[in-house]
């Protein structure tokens, strides 16, 4: 299997290459050069998500240095549960992204992403820098996935003030190989930022550079692998296909579950869930795609302008009608997030984090419209991330799980960065 850019500009690659450079040299984003084709009967007999995840990447890592590599991976990388549960009238259910080590979905990625990069060769005395650009969960998981591993440090870009205290104190807490900067801009500035380094040759040259964004394929090829499970589980179970509402931002998970529906599993109908940030929702309307300045909201890790994965989006789908035809996309505003919040916690007992109410809210309006169908609400993140929306809402402390509160009690600290891509470049050659 080789991948190539979405733009086009430079030679196909393995995958082992793609891994490390993160971002093409063209500025583009790395796509299989063809899709393999899967159905249900080609996991037989394979139930956990380590099986299934390794079956399902297998054609993925074909011919690659990694290849052999592969099973382990998948066993280190995804040694916690993505359970699917009953969700309020019982005719929908929530599929539970949260239960890794930093509480969010993009646990899943980030440590398969470090199981990877950790086996190959190093490619240069000096440590391999994964920058990672964060709206608030990204940032916590990829420290998490390369805390102390040598040969690698890791440098996380968030949007000062515009991420959840126990988001910051995540991002923050690790120390020794990590180091967190809080930028004066939103999150597009912190991803205009690491494009910025990671397109820097000189740069790259004296300090080698990777990144751990959804920009990455060793974020986005894992994250099929939960939606894998739960199509299986729904297929064999009803039947079915699974339909599925994702809340999105830089469209990298709602990315992964068109991949995995395009090569053949049974996956149905796809919503997207987005904040006040419209520009999905209104490309998905009609209109032209228009990335513009983001806008802060609630669920602040959905807080996006320009979803750098919108280029997958298109090499997926190249017809814009096939595109608008094959999802849809709705947006939701601050107040309807915590109605949902209230709502869902007083008649179904389920306590939701913003951005999982985000994807909650369009079900409802789903079902205002009439339509009955078993939808599967992804649940992107624990909601005690975000107990200063969440506890006046519902009325209770939400307890945070163990390896939350265990990172909530470390010292935290971070550096102030002007968002300025000279002023970046000099503090990674410090």
């Amino acid at each position: 299997m080789n991948y190539r850019s979405t733009r086009g500009q430079v030679p196909d690659t393995g995958l082992a290459a793609a891994l490390r450079a993160g971002l093409a040299a063209d500025g583009g984003l790395y796509v299989p050069a063809a899709l393999p084709v899967l159905g249900t009967a080609d996991f037989a007999g394979l139930t956990d998500l380590p099986a299934i995840a390794e079956r399902l990447l297998r054609p993925f890592f074909a011919d690659d240095a990694l290849a052999a590599a592969l099973p382990a991976i998948c066993r280190e990388a995804f040694d916690f549960p993505a359970p699917l549960v009953p969700f309020g009238d019982g005719s929908s259910q929530l599929l539970e992204l949260f239960h890794g080590p930093t509480a969010a979905f993009k646990d899943f990625g980030a440590r398969f992403l470090a199981a990877c990069l950790a086996r190959l060769p190093a490619p240069a005395a000096a440590p391999l820098t994964i920058l990672v650009a964060t709206s608030g969960d990204t940032g916590a998981a990829v420290a998490a996935a390369f805390h102390r591993r040598p040969g690698f440090r890791v440098v996380i870009l968030y949007p000062d003030g515009r991420v959840s205290p126990r988001q910051a104190h995540q991002l923050g807490c690790f120390g020794d190989n990590v180091l967190a900067l809080r930028v004066a801009g939103s999150f597009d500035d912190c991803q205009w930022l690491v494009k910025q380094a990671l397109a820097d040759r000189d740069l790259q040259a004296r300090v080698p550079l990777s990144s751990a964004n959804s920009i990455s394929l060793g974020r986005l090829l894992p994250q099929m692998s939960y939606y894998a499970v739960a199509a299986l589980a729904q297929a064999r179970a009803s039947g079915g296909a699974l339909d599925l509402i994702v809340p999105t931002g830089n469209l990298g998970n709602a990315l992964a579950a068109l991949l995995a529906r395009a090569i053949g599993l049974p996956i149905g109908r796809v919503a997207l869930a987005s904040n006040a940030n419209r520009v999905l929702p209104d490309f998905f309307a009609g209109a032209p795609y228009a990335p513009r300045a983001s806008v802060a909201t609630l669920a602040n890790a959905m807080d996006v302008g320009a979803p750098s994965n919108f280029e997958r989006l298109c090499w997926l789908y190249p017809d814009v009608a096939r595109l608008r035809a094959a999802v849809t996309a709705e947006a939701v505003d601050d107040a309807t997030i915590r109605a949902t919040i209230r709502t869902v916690a007083e008649r179904h007992g389920h306590v939701l984090c913003p951005h999982t109410a985000c994807a909650a809210a369009v079900l409802g309006r789903l079902r205002e419209a009439g339509d009955r169908g078993q939808w599967t609400v992804v649940a992107t993140a624990h909601p005690a991330k975000f107990e200063m929306v969440v506890e006046p809402l519902v009325g209770r402390r939400v307890e945070p799980p163990p390896a939350l509160a265990a990172l909530l009690g470390r010292v935290a600290t971070a550096e102030p960065l002007p968002a300025d891509a000279a002023a970046l470049r000099a503090r990674l050659l410090r």
